[in-house]
């Protein structure tokens, strides 16, 4: 039976990971892997996740299962920083811990599918996971165009998706520093978007997988905010990937809002059963040490001030790159600061992408995206100087 298999085709960034590898030039530029990395190019265990690490050691006494909803420590100490001071809305949100935001996704696609949504609208590009898992659970995927030319959102386009949805619709918007644009919605665009979901029966499925890398905390969070504020229902998959810097410890959190308090045991009753279906029970490890650090007042504002680093070294980049635009003609750079989170697109041709590879030494996705925070105070000059290369 096994031989009627075909061959997948192979991941295009796992290649470029290996070519990167490979070469042996001591200048070259990896902006291709998507983890936050320091001026130095590592990618820390941050401190505050460190002594959390040191706690949990010396007093975890069992490694007993904790059951598919995972740590309920964990997700509810979560639940301010994403909602805000009235978390839970009055008994209207609720959810489970999850294996990172991947497994956040698949839950909230699978609940929805549970729930009577047949197809999924989402904004491309996208992360490249989104629409294999949308379709691995047997729900259609059905693209937008997430941006313009100019580097801004295309909320028509949205707002037409959402005002020309049917029942059995949903819609999937990235909350927050958009993979792999980095093109978000600006706040009157969410409020324009809150109040047209408000007025259909599109559910809105955020994916929040950056949420303090943009602007700031609680401003990563307002356009979710604003949606929950306004719409009965919607499916939340969180991550603790970047902002922990738990990447391969899977730490993220699925929630769900309903109309009413009384409807939350159906949903969470749901989503426990097929959390039980796919992986069982998530990883405890990152989870709990995510817990001590925010229910530790010290812990909490390391991790605060941690965070607030890495934003400002993002920024940083962005505004670097922005201030070169009149080094290089025929790439646009200035919207770039306007822009947020780890990811960046620039449009160049698949010649251009091998000419800096082959010439240069900078590693990027085929479709132009770019990891910023590959970028540092070492090599962004050369980087701008290989763009300007390729581009005249």
């Amino acid at each position: 039976m096994l031989d009627r298999l075909q061959d997948t085709p192979p991941d295009a960034l796992l290649a470029l990971i290996a070519q990167f590898a490979a070469d042996e030039r001591e200048d070259k530029i990896d902006l291709g892997v998507g983890v936050y990395r320091t001026d130095d190019g590592a990618t820390p265990v941050f401190g505050a996740i460190k002594a959390a690490e040191q706690r949990l050691w010396e007093e975890q006494d069992s490694k007993s299962y904790l059951g598919p909803e995972g740590d309920r420590g964990f997700v509810h100490a979560l639940m301010p920083i994403i909602f805000g001071s009235d978390a839970t809305m009055g008994g209207r949100i609720e959810g489970v811990q999850t294996p990172g935001g991947t497994g956040a996704v698949r839950l909230a696609i699978a609940l929805a599918e549970r729930a009577g949504v047949t197809r999924v609208h989402v904004g491309t590009p996208s992360w490249p996971n989104h629409i294999p898992i949308i379709e691995d659970v047997g729900l259609e995927a059905v693209t937008f165009q997430h941006s313009n030319a100019d580097g801004s959102a295309d909320l028509d386009a949205l707002l037409e998706i959402i005002r020309q949805g049917r029942e059995g619709d949903a819609v999937l918007i990235h909350a927050c520093c958009h993979n792999p644009s980095g093109i978000d919605y600006t706040d009157e665009q969410w409020d324009a978007i809150a109040d047209a979901l408000a007025d259909s029966p599109v559910l809105p499925i955020i994916d929040s997988a950056y949420q303090g890398l943009g602007t700031g905390l609680e401003e990563d969070a307002a356009g979710l905010r604003k949606v929950l504020a306004k719409v009965p229902y919607a499916l939340i998959a969180y991550s603790c990937d970047k902002n922990f810097g738990l990447y391969r410890d899977r730490v993220g959190a699925f929630y769900a809002k309903v109309a009413e308090p009384a409807q939350m045991p159906a949903a969470m009753s749901n989503a426990a059963a097929l959390a039980r279906a796919n992986w069982s029970m998530p990883p405890d490890h990152g989870g709990a040490a995510v817990r001590i650090v925010l229910r530790d007042e010290d812990l909490r504002q390391q991790w605060l001030d941690e965070l607030d680093g890495m934003r400002q070294r993002l920024r940083w980049v962005r505004a670097t790159l922005a201030a070169a635009q009149k080094k290089v003609e025929g790439v646009p750079l200035a919207h770039l600061e306007e822009q947020n989170g780890l990811f960046a697109m620039l449009p160049l041709n698949k010649d251009q992408i091998a000419k800096l590879r082959e010439d240069h030494a900078v590693y990027m996705a085929g479709s132009g995206r770019i990891n910023i925070a590959g970028l540092t105070k070492g090599n962004i000059d050369k980087f701008i100087a290989a763009l300007a290369d390729v581009a005249g």
